[in-house]
């Protein structure tokens, strides 16, 4: 477990060791996750992977999500 102090104005570093394990760099995007457990860190690009491991659950294989989307719209609008 590592620990770090708030300094003014809410900032925290991240040490330079963990930005380089994680691909942080100078200017990059970072997201912070509230949880029951607490506040989860996360780069950008783990934060995306972790968003396209769950929208991958509903992925049908062979079927285009987007031309799908766009059948049940025309379906859509054809009953109105």
């Amino acid at each position: 477990m590592l620990q770090f102090k708030v300094s003014e104005g809410g900032r925290v570093v991240i040490p330079a060791e963990l930005r380089a394990k994680h691909g942080i760099q100078v200017g990059d995007t970072v997201t912070w996750r509230d949880s029951a457990d607490g506040l989860m860190l996360s780069s950008r690009q783990a934060a995306i992977r972790r968003i396209q491991a769950v929208a991958a659950k509903f992925k049908k294989p062979g079927v285009s999500v987007v031309d799908e989307f766009i059948r049940e719209k025309r379906e859509e609008a054809a009953r109105e």
